[in-house]
């Protein structure tokens, strides 16, 4: 990962096409609890009061968009794309193509980090940034931020049906290849009240097939059957 200093946020700035007024409330964005625990100072404050906000004006913002551009879909396939659309696999990659990962302010070890620890964080990441640019340029232009990153890519998605869900895909195929259901076991808990991160088993029979991370028990499952489609060629 490639070290900023603050003097590198204008450019990330240009990059997204949002101007921010108070450059603090950017930085503050990218500032993960870690990096706080290391370089305590009252000038420092982390992100996760920002990504509580920021979670809810994506949910909204992705609510209405799909509200609005797709009339014939009923609740249950309009909460699947949306999930589809917002998940933490799906939201961490939208941040990499916007090099936020060249951005964050990490402890030295959570630095260290790669794989599904470091997907979590960048999700969490750019829900704080639309957190961010909801409190200084409001919600119009935070919407427009998530339609032009996030949102793109639901007709995509609800064409190649890519937000059926993997559960219940896994569970068809389990049954077809092995006459058994799959079961999900949490194997950990780690995190604070508000921002818990789950882990999640799936197993067939005694055989674990895979394993799934996600901010509750339903995200890491579906991360887990991802995981299994994936690893049995199913997918």
């Amino acid at each position: 990962m490639n070290k900023v200093i603050k003097s590198d946020f204008p450019v990330f700035e240009k990059k997204i096409g949002v101007s921010f007024n108070d450059k603090d409330i950017l930085k503050r964005a990218f500032t993960h609890r870690s990096y706080i625990n290391e370089n305590k100072s009252p000038k420092f404050s982390h992100n996760e009061r920002l990504e509580f906000l920021g979670d809810a004006v994506l949910e909204l913002a992705s609510t209405e968009f799909l509200f609005k551009n797709f009339p014939d879909k009923q609740e249950g396939e309009l909460t699947s794309l949306r999930a589809a659309l917002v998940n933490t696999v799906s939201i961490s990659k939208v941040a990499s193509d916007l090099e936020i990962n060249d951005y964050l302010l990490l402890s030295k070890g959570e630095a260290k980090d790669t794989g599904k620890a470091r997907q979590v964080i960048l999700a969490d990441t750019f829900e704080a940034l639309i957190g961010a640019i909801y409190l200084d340029k409001g919600y119009e232009t935070a919407k427009k931020f998530i339609e032009t990153n996030v949102l793109v890519k639901a007709e995509e998605i609800a064409r190649d049906k890519i937000w059926q869900d993997p559960k219940s895909l896994l569970q068809e195929r389990a049954q077809e290849e092995y006459g058994m259901t799959p079961t999900y076991e949490t194997l950990k808990e780690s995190g604070p009240d508000h921002n818990k991160i789950f882990i999640v088993g799936l197993f067939v029979g005694k055989e674990k097939i895979a394993e799934g991370r996600g901010r509750s028990k339903q995200e890491a499952q579906e991360d887990a059957a991802r995981g299994a489609l994936k690893e049995k060629g199913w997918s």
